[in-house]
């Protein structure tokens, strides 16, 4: 493929010069050798930075020419032929220049009416290989690359061909998509891709220009105005984000609030519960415990009749056992005809009727869900209402404490 687009050699013919330029190009780089050119053993030609970047490659522990270490040298294959080129221990520096080829070169450059590249052009370089210039075009994957990517790369399966041959080609595709020209004064119809020819009449050739760059200024002027409505578009989208995220943070906070106020009411509500409960308790408590102490007080002087009465009858003496006698029966008597209090009746430490039933509220509560139509007025509304109920809250307890 060749390589080098537009040239126009001042002397010989151009098909020869073409031909030339084709032995003259390197198969890594896809450029013109540069010096020093080395000549592998089966005699085919590399640039020798680009034979020592393959040899790097296929030998990364390889000590470089200035390390202290001695290395043992190392092989790599020939990109043309795949021939196995094995080095000693000086690597590529000890493979021989071509001096014949940089001679061709020399004269080829000095016959040509221009450099293969313009000096005007500024290249761009490989993302994964920094310091390599963007030269060729994976047909593969239809991007632009390096000659590196293509050896040992991710573009090293792929079809490639010189970037200058596909952008030649991209323009002539380019080119078509304009209505045929007719030249004023002439017969003649020059078709689009007649552009790229230096036979095309000059003023033919600037109108197709002008033409060009007309339709690509309006493209461009399209893009731009399409731009800054996509821009403006973004714009309103990111204030609507911003809108949503003030918007939810604020009803956050609310319905916080609102679950807060109903918790107090809960609390509020089994607090006064629990006293009723613990009243309950105290009262029933303080009756069973003053039936205790009444037995208790009962229990004690019935004992100790009991034991009264016992020692008197050890009385030896009869005229003061006589006296004794009666008396401990009187009391005997009159003890037994005390009446104690009666016992709480069955059930009474049962405690069931302070028994609540939540399923029905538990229920209501599960129902609780947004109302998209309430406005700020009314929520305003029911936290009114919502504290004069808690107000009515001590009144209630006042009707229904025990």
């Amino acid at each position: 493929m060749n390589f080098a687009v537009g040239f126009k050699p001042l002397l010989g013919d151009a098909h020869s010069m073409d031909n030339l330029e084709k032995q003259l190009i390197c198969p890594i780089c896809l450029e013109m050798f540069s010096k020093p050119v080395v000549i592998l053993p089966c005699q085919h030609n590399l640039c020798r930075k680009c034979a020592n970047d393959v040899f790097q490659a296929s030998n990364p522990l390889w000590q470089s020419r200035g390390s202290t270490t001695v290395s043992s040298g190392g092989r790599f294959r020939c990109p043309s032929c795949r021939h196995e080129v094995v080095l000693d221990r000086h690597g590529v520096y000890g493979l021989q220049r071509n001096l014949l080829v940089e001679n061709i070169i020399d004269i080829y450059k000095q016959e040509s009416s221009r450099p293969l590249h313009s000096k005007a052009e500024q290249h761009l370089m490989c993302e994964e290989h920094e310091e390599e210039k963007i030269n060729i075009y994976c047909l593969s994957c239809e991007v632009p690359t390096c000659s590196l990517c293509k050896v040992f790369g991710a573009h090293k399966d792929c079809e490639v061909a010189p970037l200058p041959t596909i952008y030649k080609r991209q323009k002539r595709q380019d080119l078509t998509l304009l209505p045929r020209l007719e030249y004023s004064g002439t017969n003649t119809t020059y078709c689009s891709l007649d552009l790229l020819s230096s036979s095309d009449p000059p003023v033919l050739a600037s109108q197709n220009t002008k033409i060009i760059d007309s339709e690509l200024s309006d493209g461009i002027a399209m893009l731009v105005a399409g731009n800054d409505r996509v821009q403006a578009v973004i714009t309103q989208m990111e204030e609507v984000c911003q809108t949503i995220e003030d918007n939810s943070r604020r009803q956050k906070q609310l319905l916080n609030q609102r679950f807060e106020s109903l918790c107090a009411v809960l609390e509020e509500r089994k607090g006064e519960l629990l006293q009723a409960l613990a009243r309950e308790q105290e009262q029933k408590l303080q009756r069973v415990r003053g039936l205790i102490r009444q037995y208790g007080d009962h229990l004690e002087a019935s004992s100790k009749l009991v034991e009264s009465a016992i020692q008197s009858m050890e009385e030896p003496q009869m005229a003061l056992y006589l006296q004794q006698a009666k008396e401990l029966i009187n009391k005997v008597g009159a003890m037994s005809k005390v009446e104690l209090a009666g016992r709480p009746e069955p059930g009474y430490e049962s405690m069931e009727q302070f028994t609540v039933s939540v399923e029905h509220v538990a229920e209501m509560l599960r129902t609780i869900d947004f109302q998209p139509g309430a406005s700020g007025e009314e929520e305003d509304e029911e936290v009114a209402l919502d504290g004069d109920e808690g107000s009515a809250g001590p009144e209630e307890e006042r009707l229904d404490g025990p």
